[in-house]
């Protein structure tokens, strides 16, 4: 491996890039026309413009990405998280084309990628799984027999699904009968099959994952996130340890997610999910993610390793540098997501140029970017400005550098989720860590109410 392409943008892209020029590594970016001077193309050796803004017509154009490795001598893609990350036929492509795909197996992410495939796999592995069908669900009545096995309230899930997209909690046959043929319809247009599943809906989940590595014959874990701290099923504050689980469901959940990886012969990371019952006690598989996840600084800030530049050594034919046994995790680290959204107007997209943009330091804080003073905030893609990271050597100190990490956040030109952030983490729940995957929206549906109820009294 000589010259890697980088097939995607904003910070995992100036993630990659930095790994891979510190292994000595060429680095082409490839970029829209909106990003054509973006942090990610002026930090690679090398950029190609491969499209317009949409998304559509560059990121994810196989084969605008695929001309653009062939014109710049690439001989290795790694393709981040999101587009064409979880994209089999992507991967078998660039595998033709003789380039070294930076991830797992094409027959890897496609199974792993059906939700339902993959629950099916995880029990075979004798990996937990939660009550509902063993695969998809052909017709209502299958979805009624599920339901009815698993108990109610269940959801109903699309098996090609991502993202916390194409999900529905129903809490009755009647409510069910309806929900499926909506969450097929649904399905088939986000992710192009109509393929649902049913699982039992677990009111008081903990999200749970595990970070596990392969390089297709050894498989190791790098312990566990929480990831409980969401809106719309969207991840907004993630720790690593998961707070306030038992040793033994913790233990549990690392072997789960080796055995897991072994089954299908994983080769580079992965993220194994699962939900934890904090009030039964056991825990069951949600998903596996076939890529680097968003919030991997925070497992590499606890074990100190540098999981991206693992995932090129090992997509480079090297055995995997590290055993379970060196696997040691010290500390807490906290990653708080820093988007472009104003959060007094339901979180609507707030694009524009970042006229100021100052980020905290001090010790044990990192900062995971694409973005810079100057810098747009496009309306065309994720509003991620900045992964505001910190570590502590124990929950309290993480929390307090969290705290005053955010306090040091200054962003002119854009409306930021900084402030909503802060107020998130001075709540009793998250210091006591006593929260739920239902927790924030409850929490901030009750504080709405509380202001509207508070300005009709003023009033």
């Amino acid at each position: 491996m000589r010259t890697l392409l980088v097939a995607n943008r904003g910070e995992i892209a100036v993630r990659v890039i930095r790994a891979a020029r510190e292994l000595g590594l060429r680095t082409v970016a490839v970029a829209s026309e909106a990003d054509a001077d973006a942090l990610h193309a002026r930090l690679a050796d090398e950029s190609v413009v491969i499209g317009p803004a949409s998304a559509a017509r560059s990121y994810l154009d196989v084969g605008a990405v695929l001309a653009a490795a062939a014109s710049t001598g690439a001989d290795a893609i790694h393709p981040g998280y999101g587009f064409l990350s979880e994209r089999a036929d992507f991967a078998e492509q660039v595998a033709a084309a003789g380039l070294a795909f930076v991830g797992p197996s094409p027959r890897a992410i496609r199974l792993m990628g059906d939700k339902a495939a993959a629950r099916a796999t995880a029990a075979e592995a004798g990996v937990p799984t939660v009550p509902g069908s063993v695969g998809g669900v052909d017709t209502v009545d299958e979805a009624l027999e599920a339901a009815e096995r698993a108990g109610y309230p269940v959801v109903v899930k699309a098996a090609a699904g991502g993202g916390g997209r194409g999900i529905r909690v129903v809490t009755s046959p009647a409510e069910l009968r309806q929900a499926v043929p909506v969450a097929r319809a649904e399905a088939a247009a986000a992710f192009g099959s109509d393929e649902v599943y049913i699982e039992r809906f677990v009111e008081r989940a903990r999200h749970v994952e595990v970070q596990v590595f392969g390089d297709g014959e050894r498989f190791v874990h790098l312990g566990e996130r929480d990831c409980s701290l969401q809106r719309r099923r969207q991840k907004v504050v993630e720790e690593a340890p998961a707070p306030g689980i038992p040793e033994g469901a913790r233990s549990a959940m690392h072997d789960a997610a080796v055995r897991l990886a072994a089954a299908v012969a994983y080769s580079g990371a992965g993220t194994v999910e699962f939900l934890y019952d904090a009030e039964r006690g056991d825990f069951a598989f949600l998903e596996m993610n076939t890529r680097i996840q968003v919030e991997h600084p925070i497992t590499e800030m606890v074990v100190g390793r540098d999981l991206v530049r693992e995932q090129l050594t090992v997509a480079a034919g090297e055995p995997l540098s590290f055993g379970q046994e060196d696997v040691q995790p010290r500390g807490c680290a906290i990653e708080l997501r820093l988007n472009a959204e104003d959060p007094d107007q339901g979180f609507f997209p707030s694009p524009g140029t970042l006229e100021v943009m100052r980020m905290p330091g001090g010790p044990f804080v990192r900062i995971d970017s694409g973005c810079e003073p100057g810098s747009v905030v496009s309306p065309f893609y994720d509003s991620l400005i900045a992964k505001v990271v910190v570590w502590g050597e124990t929950r309290d100190i993480a929390l307090a550098r969290a705290r005053r990490a955010l306090d040091e956040v200054e962003v002119h030109g854009v409306k930021t989720t900084a402030p909503f952030l802060r107020r998130v983490l001075d709540l009793p729940e998250v210091a006591d860590a006593t929260y739920s995957t239902t927790f924030l929206e409850t929490w901030m549906a009750t504080s709405a109410a509380d202001d509207h109820g508070a300005g009709r009294r003023a009033g």
